[in-house]
C-alpha cells in the first residue's frame, strides 16, 4: 500500500539533495568566472604593457627577443590557467555529484538486496 509520509519524506530528502548540488553548482561557477575574469584582466594588462615596451625599441633584434619572450610568458600562462581552469571544472563536477552518492548507494544496496 502506498504510504503518503514515506512519500513525503523522499521528496524532502529529493529536493534537500538537489539545492545542495545547486549551491555547490552555483558557488563553483562563480568561483570560475572570477578566476577567469582576473586572468583576462591580467593578460590584457600584459599585453598592453608588452606593446609599449616593444614601441620603444630601436632595433629589430631586441624586438624579436622581447617578442619571443612575451610569447613564451604567454603561452606558459595560459597553459597554466587552463590546466587551474581545467581542475575548477572537474572539482565543480564531484561537488555537484557529492549530494547524490549517499542516495544512490543506498538506492543500489537496496535494488541488490531486492535482487537477491
Amino acid at each position: 500500500m502506498f504510504n503518503f509520509e514515506d512519500a513525503n519524506k523522499k521528496s524532502r530528502e529529493t529536493m534537500d539533495t538537489m539545492l545542495k548540488s545547486y549551491a555547490a553548482l552555483t558557488s563553483a561557477f562563480q568561483a570560475i568566472a572570477t578566476e577567469t575574469a582576473d586572468y583576462s584582466k591580467k593578460a590584457f594588462e600584459d599585453s598592453v604593457a608588452h606593446v609599449e615596451k616593444i614601441s620603444s625599441v630601436k632595433s629589430v633584434e631586441a624586438a624579436v627577443e622581447l617578442q619571443t619572450k612575451y610569447v613564451k610568458s604567454a603561452y606558459e600562462g595560459y597553459i597554466t590557467e587552463a590546466t587551474k581552469i581545467g581542475e575548477m571544472y572537474a572539482d565543480l563536477a564531484k561537488g555537484a555529484y557529492k549530494p547524490f552518492e549517499a542516495p544512490v548507494a543506498k538506492a543500489i544496496a537496496s535494488a541488490r538486496s531486492a535482487a537477491a
